[in-house]
């Protein structure tokens, strides 16, 4: 372990669970990485992902972004592509652009979008775009008729979130860089998007456990019983 992250968890009380106001507080006031880190939210919840009625998967607008502009390539050919391009796609493509992801590796984007019809093309993919998360998914809006829209929302800070085999959702709210309020408005966003999709087999406490932490930073945790700032 780090001496600046040694000296950083000298300055969080491990014994307390903070709001997340003063947790997010505190994590702005740590001196950490020389570039500026994300700001991570981890919720442990109760649910058992290997359940159908209790996976816990999605997409929300965070409304302040998460200070990451992130690179979309479009599977979409005619008017959609034409759509895609002037919403701000970072490359479009049908046949050729498959071609070069699966003939020259090419996987210079964080994002994958395709229209429906282009699926059989985008499915020939999956052993090499699956493992990664970036296969298409009409759960998380990027398998659509409307790649314009899309794309504008993904360029705007929509993120996708997805419970994983510990029933753990992990997700970006932000930068350090970010004001207070910000990051707070962020934080809460999801934690009630969390909330609305709350499974209706989960019985008793749903949140059990709320940590935030920082790309280099020490973990603080959140009391996850506080649903308002």
């Amino acid at each position: 372990m780090g001496r600046k992250l040694l000296e950083q968890k000298t300055k969080i009380d491990s014994e307390r669970l903070y709001t997340p106001r003063e947790a997010l507080e505190l994590l702005k006031s740590l001196d950490g990485a020389k570039f500026d880190e994300r700001v991570e939210v981890h919720v442990k919840l109760n649910v058992d992902p290997r359940k159908a009625d209790q996976m816990v998967r999605g997409t929300l607008m965070l409304p302040n972004g998460t200070g990451k502009t992130r690179r979309v390539a479009v599977f979409a050919v005619g008017e959609n592509a034409r759509e895609a391009e002037e919403a701000g796609a970072d490359i479009v493509g049908s046949d050729d652009l498959a071609a070069r992801i699966r003939d020259e590796n090419f996987m210079e984007f964080d994002v994958a979008v395709a229209t429906p019809d282009q699926m059989s093309i985008v499915g020939r993919l999956g052993q090499i775009l699956g493992p990664r998360g970036l296969m298409p998914n009409p759960k998380s809006g990027t398998v659509t008729p409307n790649v314009g829209r899309a794309v504008e929302d993904i360029k705007r800070g929509k993120v996708e979130y997805r419970v994983d085999r510990y029933g753990i959702v992990h997700g970006i709210i932000g930068k350090k860089s970010f004001d207070l309020d910000s990051l707070v408005e962020n934080y809460f966003a999801l934690r009630d998007e969390l909330q609305r999709v709350r499974p209706a087999a989960v019985k008793g406490r749903y949140f059990r456990s709320i940590a935030i932490t920082s790309t280099m930073g020490p973990s603080i945790r959140v009391d996850p019983t506080i649903e308002r700032d």
